[in-house]
């Protein structure tokens, strides 16, 4: 407990030190561009700045593609122990982020007539710079998610800071050359560009390492939908104001605007900071959620202290800064609108929090309310937009409601029972994370290795098996082909999408857990493989098994699990979290463990494989069609030598 307590504090003290820098980074950024609009604002004048925004903003709304292959690869990153694994989880987002950069700037290179149209612009020619600077801020993303991943917190607030510097001073020059609007859009394409080329992940290793990624579709979409929702919430005001106003109270709106841009960077620099570190956690460090509550109030600080200065600046400076162009656009002053705006944006950046913490460690469905949530957003404001005034409280009461939205359920689920055996009755087994089938081939094998089948290898392999290095390819490559020469056909008759977790297994969940469906325990089973029963059957005194079989129970029940605390692993096999569950390794020593005592279960590492076709499986369901898959994959395996497979690497290693 003590140790769990000090690596809680320790995390905070992470996300507190990494938040800082990332703040840091952030007050600077956004300094620098307050800078870059007071300057674009005075030389080209609300008309010819709500053309620059009306653009930036477009290219802001595709960084949903971009924003999801950095969070996905954030979070890959930084679930992997091993550089090499880090490396590897990297490398395929990044070839597919410029994949989907090239095709989102072509696409609006060849729309460019029906977007400068709809967004009023004075030239089709600014879509087309848009269109380069897109095909650089999608890679740019996975760039800045290794840097993320890896808590290179740094460098990422350095290459923040190198894009605003770019932006400032390429935008200054270009107003000065006299290229004007088309200038600005241009140096905007150029930092996204050259802050690119200056994010270079550091990776010493290139060995060739392959990680499985484990929910891929569904990590990709989950990210997809929650940036897809963040980016037109964040944004989409200003696209429709820009549409339904005329040119000079859009580019007020648009100066408006910038203050939740700001809210918004020093809440998402929490976020950044948050998120890998959560994502490297385990359940028992994230227990009481003192990382979200720490998350949460850093943002309100941050907001609500803005939204107080914000409230006590007078009026006169904001004219004295941008113009007295920039005075007012109604009955209702700058100072007024531009508090209400900060107000708006704190309350959605806390909704943010929540729905990043949740996707840190699993697959949330509070996204799917956030995307809700912002196309309402934007009928609304095709309902509502009589003022600029009405189109911010719509923002601000739909932001409420969202924040309502998310964190009720979360409290529901998170805090509505402390215990485990509350949490258990929720019907699912409690993962602990998610661990490649590596590692599950390493574990099976330790209690394995004595086998007659292994007895050539015991002892010139003995190291490989008893300490495994699984950041080392070769290594897993034999310790795969030495597997197999005992369960290939075993293992082959797995779905391929199987995703191995390692879970902890409750008194409560082992209603749900059934023994091999094969051999000794059919007989002691009978019909019904329910792993209470079976314990019950021997407990009872039911010897109709095999004396053999029953004689290694009890020779395992008068062992001692207890020396080094380490039974070995079990393997469950499932459909689902919820279960049930077959054990595919390990039935003699947890029958025997649970004989002796429930508490004997503490001395195991369960590890379990799911796949929604695992009703395939014959070790799961044991039907004709499952048997006749197992029977053509036997037929695979006979052809198949595992020891001429297990002799080649050794002779190349």
């Amino acid at each position: 407990m003590n140790n769990l307590k000090t690596e809680s504090k320790t995390l905070q003290s992470r996300v507190l030190s990494g938040s800082f820098v990332l703040l840091a980074g952030s007050v600077l950024v956004s300094c620098i561009n307050f800078v870059y609009n007071v300057a674009v604002a005075r030389f080209l004048g609300p008309v010819g700045f709500g053309h620059a925004t009306a653009v930036y903003t477009v290219l802001i709304l595709m960084s949903a593609v971009t924003l999801s292959f950095q969070i996905v690869a954030a979070k890959l990153v930084a679930q992997q122990a091993s550089l090499e694994a880090k490396d590897a989880a990297y490398g395929p987002f990044h070839r597919s982020a410029w994949a989907a950069g090239i095709v989102i700037g072509i696409a609006l290179v060849l729309f460019r007539g029906v977007v400068s149209d709809y967004l009023r612009l004075p030239s089709h020619f600014l879509v087309v710079l848009l269109g380069v600077g897109v095909a650089f801020y999608v890679p740019l993303g996975s760039r800045r998610g290794y840097l993320q991943g890896t808590c290179g917190f740094h460098r990422l607030a350095l290459n923040l800071v190198l894009e605003a510097v770019v932006r400032l001073f390429g935008s200054f020059l270009m107003v000065l050359c006299g290229f004007g609007v088309t200038g600005v859009v241009a140096a905007n394409a150029a930092g996204v560009a050259i802050a690119y080329l200056f994010a270079v992940p550091r990776m010493p290793h290139a060995a060739p390492y392959r990680v499985r990624i484990p929910n891929a579709f569904r990590e990709a979409l989950q990210a997809i939908i929650f940036f897809a929702g963040q980016v037109v919430i964040n944004n989409c005001d200003i696209v429709l104001v820009k549409h339904f106003f005329a040119p000079d109270p859009a580019g007020f709106y648009a100066v408006v605007a910038l203050v939740g841009r700001v809210v918004f960077a020093f809440s998402w620099a929490v976020v950044n900071t948050m998120f890998p570190i959560v994502a490297g956690t385990r359940s028992e460090e994230r227990k009481g959620h003192r990382l979200l509550g720490l998350s949460l109030l850093l943002v309100f600080a941050c907001g609500g202290s803005l939204t107080l200065l914000l409230h006590l600046l007078p009026t006169g400076l904001w004219t004295g800064l941008f113009g007295s162009e920039f005075n007012s656009a109604g009955p209702y002053s700058f100072s007024y609108l531009l508090t209400l705006y900060a107000a708006t944006t704190t309350i959605y950046s806390l909704s943010v929090v929540i729905i990043a913490y949740e996707m840190s460690y699993k697959i949330a469905n509070t996204s799917w309310a956030q995307l809700a949530f912002s196309g309402i957003l934007i009928v609304s404001i095709y309902l509502f937009h009589s003022s600029l005034e009405q189109v911010i409280r719509v923002q601000l009461v739909l932001m409420l409601f969202l924040l309502i939205a998310v964190a009720v359920p979360f409290l529901l689920t998170a805090f509505g029972s402390e215990d485990e055996e509350a949490a258990a009755m929720a019907g699912e087994l409690r993962r602990i994370r998610w661990v490649s089938e590596d590692e599950v081939i390493a574990e099976f094998l330790k209690t394995d290795f004595e086998c007659p089948e292994f007895a050539n290898y015991q002892e010139s392999m003995n190291g490989l098996v008893s300490t495994p290095d699984l950041s080392d390819p070769e290594e897993n490559s034999l310790r795969r082909a030495l597997f197999s020469l005992r369960h290939g056909t075993l293992w082959g008759a797995l779905p391929k999408d199987t995703e191995w977790y390692e879970v902890n297994v409750r008194p409560s969940d082992l209603s749900r857990i059934r023994a091999f469906p094969r051999a000794q325990w059919r007989k002691l089973a009978r019909g019904d493989f329910a792993i209470n029963k079976v314990v019950r059957c021997i407990a009872e005194g039911n010897r109709t098994s095999d004396p053999a079989f029953l004689a290694k129970i009890d020779s395992l029940r008068s062992a001692s699990f207890k020396p080094d605390g380490n039974a070995g692993a079990v393997l469950l096999i499932g459909l689902n979290a919820s279960g049930p569950f077959t054990i595919l390794d390990g039935n003699h020593r947890m029958v025997a463990a649970m004989l002796n005592s429930p508490d004997s279960l503490r001395n195991f590492r369960f590890y379990c494989g799911l796949s929604p076709r695992m009703v395939e499986c014959c070790w799961y369901e044991t039907n004709l069609a499952t048997l006749s898959r197992y029977a053509a994959n036997l037929l695979r395996h006979m052809v198949h030598d595992p020891e001429d497979e297990l002799a080649r690497l050794l002779q190349s290693s």
